[in-house]
């Protein structure tokens, strides 16, 4: 009989104080479920990472893996970023289960979708994406900016599933070949297409956040967009040449009709024409300019090679006090 597969549950949480509580029950109620059922093994638990919260999340955190076997969680030393503390929390049960799934703390992913990926994987799935199938619970502005984003992905030629976050599955093979990519400017929905293996989708819906309030304002997801556009893709660069080549043709076609308006003796002195030119030319330089620094800062990152995180303190499973870094 085939054994059944340790499962890690990776939850990023930062300044979440309010909302583990409430979720936390669900988290252990879902485990303890699909133990119940033989679907995973009983060593089976989940962790929490906590991305250098300001509030009491850490203390609720020890709490939870005091009280609870199932729980365990560690704490980067400071604020690095979802992504960041997505990718600590990965590396941390990596070789330390068989199976991980990803997913936000807020109670907005359905957590019942675990069954199926968890089903998918004994199919044969190393990679199981936890997709939406809907975006009624978005505002107009949010469901249509999302969906802009996701569009111009693709446009750029950037690998990344339609309506897919965060939440996944992913086997202990991909867990493996995931921690060797290196790179400092981390989009995981874009990196993890990138590692190949069998994948596959489960939908489901998504529901109001349980408590709180969304740590992902606008900023953020326009700094999310950025990373992700500029960490899978060359195209932005590509595209200010086809726009060097464009601006210089008209340009030169603009000299040729000034010199022949010159020769006809037509040629009258005004700054309008020459404001518009310069306005125009000085905007695509600017524009240019500030993608390339895009790029050149991003190089410039990652050859300085810094520790993406830094775990600071362990609690509950896998206790230690000396502090990881990757």
């Amino acid at each position: 009989m085939e054994q059944a597969p340790v499962l890690a549950i990776v939850i990023p949480c930062f300044n979440e104080a309010e909302v583990l509580p409430a979720t936390s029950p669900a988290f252990r109620a879902k485990v303890e479920e699909l133990v119940g059922l033989g679907m995973v093994s009983e060593r089976s638990y989940v962790l929490f990472v906590d991305d250098g919260s300001s509030d009491a999340t850490w203390d609720v955190i020890e709490g939870l893996a005091a009280d609870w076997g199932v729980f365990c969680g560690i704490r980067l030393s400071r604020n690095r970023g979802h992504q960041n503390a997505l990718l600590a929390g990965l590396m941390e049960v990596r070789g330390k289960c068989d199976i991980s799934i990803s997913i936000d703390c807020d109670g907005q992913d359905d957590i019942n979708a675990m069954n199926d990926m968890v089903e998918a994987y004994r199919d044969g799935a190393e990679v199981v994406y936890g997709v939406r199938s809907s975006r009624k619970t978005d505002t107009a502005f949010k469901r249509g900016s999302a969906q802009a984003f996701y569009k111009l992905l693709s446009g750029m030629g950037a690998e990344a599933v339609y309506n897919h976050a965060d939440y996944r599955l992913l086997g202990n093979k991909v867990l493996d070949a995931l921690s060797q990519f290196e790179e400092v400017n981390l989009f995981l929905r874009g990196m993890v297409p990138l590692v190949g293996f069998k994948s596959t989708s489960v939908y489901y819906e998504r529901h109001e956040r349980v408590a709180g309030e969304s740590h992902y304002p606008l900023r953020k997801m326009v700094a999310l967009a950025v990373d992700g556009i500029t960490s899978l893709s060359v195209k932005p660069i590509r595209s200010i040449t086809m726009l060097g080549i464009a601006v210089s043709i008209v340009s030169f076609i603009g000299v040729i009709w000034a010199i022949v308006t010159a020769l006809m003796g037509n040629s009258v002195a005004g700054w309008a024409s020459l404001v518009c030119v310069l306005c125009l030319l000085s905007g695509v330089q600017l524009l240019s300019i500030g993608v390339i620094g895009e790029y050149v800062g991003k190089t410039y990152l990652e050859t300085k090679r810094r520790p993406r995180f830094i775990v600071s303190q362990h609690a509950g499973f896998g206790d230690a006090s000396d502090a990881d870094e990757s």
